[in-house]
This record gives C-alpha cells, structure tokens and sequence, in this order.
C-alpha cells in the first residue's frame, strides 16, 4: 500500500519507498528465521552464535557492532546464551575490562548443524527473485547502507 501522506512527489516517493523496504524487511526477517523458534533461539542469540563460528571469540563490543546491536541488550542475550551452555566468557588478559566471547562445544555443535537449514531458509526467501533481481537488491541496498553510514550523510544532504 502506498503512502496516504499528502507531501510533495519526493516526500511521497520516500516514504513509499521506506513503507515497501520496512514491510519486505520485516517479511524477510520473520520466514528467514523462523526455524529458530524451534531451538529456542532469538534471532539476536543466532546472530551471536554465527557470527562467533565465523570469526571467532570477540569482545562484547565487537559482537554488539557485527550484529548491529546495543551493548546493553547484546549482555542479556550473552548471559541467555552463557546460562545455556553455548558461549562462555573470559576476561581478556592484557586488558581486564575487556570479556572476550567465545562459543562452546556445545555452542559450537549447534551453530553448525542450524546452518544448512539457515542457508536452505534464506536462498528460499529470495527465490522469488531472478539472479540480477537479487543482485539489484544487494547492490541497492549496499548502496543505501553505505549512503547513511558515511560520515557526510547528513539530513537531506545538508551540513
């Protein structure tokens, strides 16, 4: 459903557009994942479990800055995940403010087998797409990231 907004055709086009990316997001998110609930896992404590399997033990803000999460959440989702066997944390050796992060036997274990179903999950959430559909997506997308991200994206492109 498009904008009801009565604004101008860039206002409109806007937030048409952000209703349309918000709405797929959301759709992507909730059948790409749904597989979790099963494991009792949020989506939060997958992304921690995955993104460990992949680069290995890191700090708390490290984590919290991969899985695009607040530090003050990411703590409970770490206690969760470490009250469950699957991570543990350590105090990191040169610097002891620092809990370094790491996966479990266990953790490890379960992350390895949720992947294939996770990869089998994603590549049928997209596959309502062409191959160059999904490559538009992705590079616009990027595009749209990397655009608020910089340090020059500023409100309306104003300083």
């Amino acid at each position: 459903m498009p904008t009801r907004y009565d604004g101008t055709p860039e206002e409109r086009a806007a937030l048409d557009a952000y209703i349309k990316v918000w709405r797929a997001a959301h759709a992507v998110e909730v059948q790409a994942n749904r597989h979790l609930a099963a494991h009792r896992l949020t989506i939060s404590q997958f992304g921690v479990l995955e993104v460990l399997h992949h680069l290995g033990p890191l700090s708390q803000r490290q984590l919290a800055e991969k899985i695009l999460r607040s530090s003050g959440n990411l703590t409970m989702v770490i206690d969760n995940l470490e009250r469950d066997g699957l991570v543990r944390r350590t105090r990191d050796l040169r610097d002891r403010r620092i809990m370094t992060v790491s996966l479990t036997e266990r953790g490890e274990q379960l992350i390895v087998s949720l992947l294939p179903a996770h990869v089998a999950g994603i590549v049928q959430v997209f596959s309502g797409l062409t191959p160059q559909e999904l490559a538009t997506l992705a590079a616009l997308s990027r595009k749209l990231g990397h655009s608020l991200t910089t340090p020059a994206a500023t409100p309306q492109g104003k300083a």
